[in-house]
């Protein structure tokens, strides 16, 4: 058995993988140690990455593979997904995606694209009025996916600063269990006091559909409601909140973005490029548990280990990619696995591109002179064992 590494492994910029990264890959699975919870096979090759996201060999839920939820490879002392459809497994995993997917279908997300533009238009809008420079994360990158999201859930307008407070606390690394667990019940009070309301008072939101499948199906208890909009709040949030500014960041910075604004009609491109070249986890993935003995690229794993995927490293692997170190953006064979792969690859990736669409286009279009206000190496980054992105990215036009 190998020795584990320590993981994550270390890189000189929040935004580039690890070069220890591309040496694993070269080796095949290797053990690591996270900061918490037993050590776990770390996988980094695109085919392999792909087999175990697919493979019913690899679930997700940690009691179903007899492993105790404090033994769980992870990078936080708990899971920000637990008790979600992220960390089941069928039959139960089915039942629960089915009614999300009702809401994430490509066309239904599309029916929100012109609301999604209005709110990067306005807040635009105030960004232009108020005058350079500007801090990019502040009054766009982390507003437009909060937004978009909580108009689709339903929650009121002066609640939404809450939430960053909330995710914040889920992905952190300095707070203890306890703060943690805190910030988790006081999440799931408020949306059950949403959800009640919702009892007296339908809506056609996210939060009302759900309690009406909690009311008139046999599908949905209140909890599991309360967990899976904790869920989405959380991925609807903070994950693309943190891509807008860095997708932006490294346009402005390697000449990139006069390419979208000389024409924008590479957006779409340009989002799947970015979505591959920039990891959308810091680094690793929800752990997956062995179920059953198994062989991968030559490593005899058995039931009971635990497996991470490093996206990062999948998605810049030279043999699915050509020239994969290579941000770019006319890329058209582009088969990334950024949202993962398989039954529970994210059910909002169709959401999470519309808004980075939108985003990128609104501000290609509207300021094609957009220009970072400060040296790139003295942009301040905020990071945590999830999600990296600038802590301020002033730009001026």
């Amino acid at each position: 058995m190998q020795e584990p590494k320590a993981f994550p492994f270390p890189t000189d910029h929040a935004l580039r993988p690890s070069p220890l990264l591309s040496e694993a890959r070269r080796a095949g699975p290797v053990r690591v140690q996270l900061d918490y919870g037993a050590p776990a096979w770390l996988v980094t090759s695109y085919e392999d990455a792909r087999h175990v996201l697919s493979s019913p060999v690899f679930g997700r839920d940690c009691e179903r593979a007899g492993i105790p939820a404090d033994q769980v490879a992870g990078m936080t002392p708990v899971d920000p997904a637990s008790r979600t459809l992220l960390t089941t497994d069928p039959p139960e995993h089915t039942r629960l995606r089915r009614f999300i997917f009702r809401t994430f279908t490509p066309r239904r997300v599309e029916d929100l694209r012109p609301g999604t533009q209005k709110i990067a238009d306005r807040l635009l809008d105030a960004m232009v009025q108020d005058g350079p420079p500007a801090d990019l994360v502040d009054v766009f990158g982390l507003a437009l996916p909060v937004e978009v999201i909580c108009d689709l859930l339903g929650v009121p307008a002066a609640d939404r600063p809450r939430f960053t407070a909330w995710t914040d606390a889920l992905l952190s690394t300095e707070l203890t269990i306890e703060e943690v667990q805190a910030s988790i019940g006081e999440m799931n009070a408020y949306l059950g006091a949403l959800a009640a309301h919702r009892v007296r008072h339908p809506t056609d939101d996210l939060i009302g559909a759900l309690v009406r499948e909690r009311i008139e199906g046999d599908g949905l208890t209140e909890d599991e409601v309360n967990n899976l909009l904790r869920a989405l709040l959380a991925a609807g949030h903070e994950t693309t909140a943190s891509q807008i500014p860095n997708f932006v960041f490294l346009l402005l910075r390697d000449g990139g973005y006069a390419r979208l604004a000389a024409d924008p009609g590479l957006v779409p491109a340009a989002v799947e490029e970015l979505l591959r070249y920039v990891p959308l986890i810091a680094q690793g993935s929800m752990t997956r548990f062995v179920l059953e003995d198994v062989e991968l690229s030559g490593v005899r794993l058995h039931a009971g280990d635990q497996v991470l995927i490093e996206l990062a490293a999948a998605n810049r692997d030279a043999r699915a990619f050509p020239d994969a170190e290579t941000m770019d953006l006319t890329r058209r064979d582009n088969p990334h696995i950024a949202f993962g792969h398989g039954m529970h690859r994210c059910v909002g990736a169709a959401l999470a591109r519309m808004e980075l669409q939108v985003a990128l286009a609104t501000l290609a279009t509207r300021l094609p002179g957009l220009r970072l206000a400060q040296p790139s190496d003295q942009v301040p980054w905020h990071m945590n064992r999830f999600v990296r992105r600038p802590r301020r990215l002033m730009v001026t036009w």
